[in-house]
């Protein structure tokens, strides 16, 4: 498995057992000593310090990373977060407005997940005396709009951008991994200067590294892997209280032994929740807080916002599927009535139904949201239909834009012939379904479940191992779950032990595969284990290939 994914023998231990050994020097970021450098120069002024926030989960933990590191060596910092709904992403001039209302006299403020590319708003703030340092990790504008062309930077005191310089290890850095970087510098250069002596505050700071790394898809692998896997393995122990009280309540049961999945399944959604359906400084106040009381009642609140947008999402979702254009190269939808705060979820939605063919893009009112199967760039894609849009910025795999009133349908006839070229590309980039290894269904124990852990975390960059079995029989299917949505089955060849199987969310598949069981089958399988009973492999089938009946 190692060979297949391109691991050599002298990576394999490094790769197999992540450690915080293996994490870079912060300076080894460009910019980042620089950075540290001017914050420590407002904390020694005692200038007040802003960090300037997103509303998402990347952009909460790396408000929360900068905030706890410069409070704890003693600076004067407060953080502001914009409204997605009236102030829209990053830099806006409503939300800089907003903050220097609220925060007057400030003397610095400090961008994290975003500002890369806010040109007027930072030369405003400069203008007026006021010092700007941008951490971030967006794609940053190219000079005359050239792909490949040198990159054209906003007038702050630094920028800190592994997109714009960085080694290529550091590349795949999100907004919180960026801010832990710079945190640790801050410390560790605040300790050398006799600024600071108190304990080490990189624990909880390393958990939100994590969480953000996973919730806003970054590749696991290199630096992003160490960072997870420290993060998974201490957040029983070093987590902030209030994901603590967050995790507790979303699943009810103290942190035990802890995947990506918690991360990118239950803790990220309710963070991203609270910026999507009120306001993400909850969020923010609830990943700060260190009173476990308080922090109770703040998961509670957010908990609360998470199961308002599962409603919403599941309504803009079935509408959403009832405008796709079959067949089109992108599709553009657009939903008056839909929340705006929703939209980037309901795209991610619509782009799975769709296997991940073609390009998605959501609009509630001004606001949209885009998500791009593998292969395709869909800032590139919006780039080159830029006539037609007033703002569009992000990732290669996900983009915010809104469209200029009267374009909806130009940006759309334009958007499709640019993805139509590409269209092979990305169906041969996101076929699915084929195993990395062929294996034995023997060969499945809880030796290889035990060994299989040593790749987690999971998740982009890295995905969950997958192998085939080639004529095995599949009996003993049953319905399993509420309404029968998924199904329990057995695996077996002849003369070996059966393996207990579940198919998630293929509760229509049961009569057509009783009616195969006599037929041999080829599967393709994740292994895990099951502590249902006494512990024993399990398998999760990602495709069967039931044999043709007989004519």
């Amino acid at each position: 498995m190692l060979a297949a994914r391109g691991i050599a023998p002298d990576e394999a231990d490094a790769f197999l057992r992540p450690s915080l050994s293996g994490l870079s020097r912060p300076e080894e970021l460009p910019g980042v000593a620089r950075a540290a450098d001017i914050v420590l120069e407002a904390v020694a002024a005692g200038r007040g310090i802003v960090v300037f926030g997103d509303y998402d989960c990347d952009g909460i933990c790396a408000a929360a990373i900068l905030v706890n590191t410069i409070r704890a060596i003693g600076g004067s910092v407060g953080a502001f977060i914009p409204d997605r709904l009236s102030e829209g992403y990053g830099m806006s001039d409503a939300a800089v407005a907003r903050c220097l209302s609220e925060n007057p006299g400030v003397g610095l403020v400090v961008t994290v997940d975003n500002g890369v590319n806010s040109f007027s708003q930072i030369a405003g703030l400069k203008a007026r005396g006021i010092g700007v340092v941008v951490t971030d990790h967006h794609l940053a504008s190219r000079v005359g709009g050239i792909p490949g062309g040198e990159f054209e930077l906003p007038p702050a005191d630094v920028v800190v951008n592994p997109k714009v310089a960085a080694p290529a290890h550091l590349d795949g850095l999100c907004g919180a991994g960026v801010a832990f970087f710079l945190a640790n510098r801050l410390v560790s250069e605040a300790r050398r200067r006799g600024l600071y002596s108190g304990p080490n505050v990189g624990g909880p700071l390393l958990v939100l590294a994590g969480l953000a790394t996973v919730t806003d898809i970054m590749p696991l692998l290199g630096q992003n892997r160490i960072i997870v896997s420290e993060a998974l393995s201490r957040f029983a122990t070093l987590a902030p209280t209030g994901l603590k009280e967050l995790y507790l309540r979303a699943a009810r049961s103290g942190a035990g032994r802890m995947t990506a999945k918690d991360f990118g399944f239950m803790l990220g959604p309710r963070i991203n929740a609270a910026g999507r359906m009120h306001s993400a400084m909850e969020a923010l106040a609830l990943v700060l807080e260190d009173d476990r009381e308080a922090a109770r009642e703040l998961a509670r609140v957010v908990d609360g916002y998470n199961a308002e947008r599962k409603d919403v999402e599941q309504r803009m979702t079935a509408e959403a599927m009832q405008k796709v254009v079959p067949g089109a190269a992108a599709q553009v939808i657009e939903l008056p009535d839909g929340h705006p705060g929703v939209v980037g979820i309901v795209a991610a939605r619509v782009l799975e139904s769709l296997e991940r063919k073609a390009p998605v893009c959501v609009s509630a009112g001004s606001h949209g949201s885009a998500r791009s199967p593998a292969g395709l760039n869909v800032r590139d894609a919006f780039a080159a239909c830029a006539e037609y849009l007033e703002t569009f910025g992000g990732h290669a795999s996900a983009c915010g834009f809104s469209v200029k009133p009267g374009m909806t349908d130009a940006f759309r006839e334009a958007l499709c012939a640019y993805c139509a070229k590409f269209a092979a590309e990305c169906a041969d980039a996101t076929a699915s379904g084929a195993p990395e290894l062929w294996i034995a269904p023997a060969e499945v124990t809880l030796g290889l479940v035990d060994d299989l852990e040593l790749f987690e975390p999971f998740g982009e960059g890295n995905p969950e191992p997958v192998f085939g079995f080639k004529d095995a029989f599949v009996t003993d299917v049953r319905p399993l779950g509420a309404e029968g949505r998924h199904l329990s089955l057995s695996v077996c060849v002849p003369g070996r032990a059966r393996l207990r199987a579940v198919w998630w969310n293929r509760g229509d598949e049961v009569e057509p595969l009783r009616a195969s069981s006599a037929s041999p089958h080829s599967l393709v399988v994740t292994v895990t284990a099951s502590d249902y009973g006494e512990r024993h492999p399990e398998l999760r089938i990602v495709s069967i290939d039931r044999p043709e009946p007989p004519k």
